[in-house]
């Protein structure tokens, strides 16, 4: 059974850093393409950053863009988003997602999805 856990959530005021860590159970993602994705309260899911399996494409959404950054141990089957610079608006709760090949998606298609991570940023 595949899991994906998310950690690293918590509350940071604007400005301050969070490191987000996505470890994946049940198979190996060292093939497959990962991201991250968020939802704002009564907001729709929405693309945060994604990886390529070998790391050598990398895609963010403008929002977040010089500010996050997405990396991962394929050692440890393990996406990680550091996010610096937080804002208010990217209070969230953030979600890790993997495909079962490497295909990176800016929409809702993924094979496998976390339970979420929640990140509030005071202002």
């Amino acid at each position: 059974q595949v899991q994906l856990v998310e950690s690293g959530g918590g509350l940071v005021q604007a400005g301050g850093s969070l490191r987000l860590s996505c470890a994946a159970s049940g198979r190996t993602f060292s093939s497959s393409a990962m991201g991250w994705f968020r939802q704002a309260p009564g907001k729709e899911r929405e693309f945060v950053a994604a990886s390529s399996w070998s790391g050598g494409s990398i895609y963010y959404a403008d929002s977040v863009k010089g500010r996050f950054t997405i990396s991962r141990d394929s050692a440890k089957n393990t996406v990680y988003l550091q996010m610096n610079t937080l804002k208010p608006e990217d209070t969230a709760v953030y979600y890790c997602a993997a495909n079962r090949i490497n295909v990176v998606s800016y929409q809702n298609h993924w094979d496998y999805w976390g339970q979420g991570t929640q990140v509030t940023v005071s202002s």
